[in-house]
């Protein structure tokens, strides 16, 4: 993915591109190198945005980033809570489907990752979607009222008591982990802070060789990136009530001896048959 300038030149083996020569024209315009090979220009999209990012850390893979979006419904208007930034690849994808009415509130410790993925979020012309910040968020979350809360930590488990504070009823969270482990911990503590529906999936994905007579998978192929779970908020309040009325419910059924009335019915039938 280039940039085209005026004045500039960009060198390949198949021959050198003036850009002066790009500049004014259609985007899938075909044009010549200096060796005669052609080229076509297109406009870049929101995939080549994410894997062309640059990276001081792993980014999140369009596969995932597309089940992360869908699993936490946001939309235009949208506000998310994302931790950690990364190289904004995911904050990048989050941003373009909020919109401009909608906000991505991203959280790094690191300055050198925040830096980097300033650059990549306004390379994509995203960045008045996305408010930038730097904090611990094991510590507590500022946001209040959130649509969704997007965690890529390695400690995930720590911040869910924060995100239910920060969600607003029936708000989504999502988390992405590369272990195992991670995503059975975090479970956990989705289940002790008020989270239903809680669901961890795989996302393995691998393109085809499309050639008639010789269609099949390719030999290589995107296979594990991550874990992905996700759940949605409830309100504890119903949670403590529905427990109590279970409670209760149970305190006021009589206590019934399953065992002698079966063994009484049996001594009833025996004196029948010996009648």
């Amino acid at each position: 993915m280039l940039k085209v300038e005026a004045g500039k030149t960009f060198h390949t083996h198949k021959g050198y591109l003036k850009f002066d020569d790009l500049i004014g024209k259609e985007y899938g315009e075909p044009f010549k190198s200096s060796l005669g090979i052609t080229f076509t220009t297109l406009k870049p999209n929101l995939t080549d945005y994410m894997m062309k990012s640059g990276r001081n850390t792993q980014i999140v893979y369009p596969k995932d980033a597309a089940l992360i979006v869908m699993f936490s419904g946001i939309g235009p208007g949208s506000r998310v809570f994302e931790s950690g930034t990364g190289t904004g690849a995911l904050t990048t994808a989050l941003a373009h489907y909020v919109g401009p009415t909608g906000k991505v509130y991203t959280y790094e410790l690191r300055p050198e990752f925040q830096k980097n993925a300033a650059k990549n979020i306004q390379r994509a012309k995203l960045q008045n979607n996305v408010e930038m910040k730097s904090g611990d968020v094991t510590m507590g979350i500022e946001e209040r009222d959130l649509d969704a809360v997007i965690l890529d930590l390695a400690v995930p488990w720590l911040v869910i008591p924060h995100a239910y504070q920060a969600l607003k009823p029936s708000g989504i969270l999502v988390s992405f982990s590369p272990t195992i482990d991670q995503v059975v911990r975090t479970t956990e503590a989705l289940r002790e802070n008020g989270f239903v529906f809680i669901e961890t999936i795989e996302c393995l994905m691998r393109t085809m060789q499309v050639e008639r007579g010789k269609t099949r998978p390719n030999t290589m192929m995107t296979g594990h990136t991550g874990y992905i779970t996700h759940a949605r908020k409830i309100l504890k309040q119903l949670i403590q009530q529905t427990a109590q009325a279970d409670t209760l419910l149970q305190e006021a059924m009589p206590e019934v001896n399953l065992t002698e009335e079966v063994e009484q019915e049996n001594n009833e039938d025996m004196a029948e048959e010996s009648a």
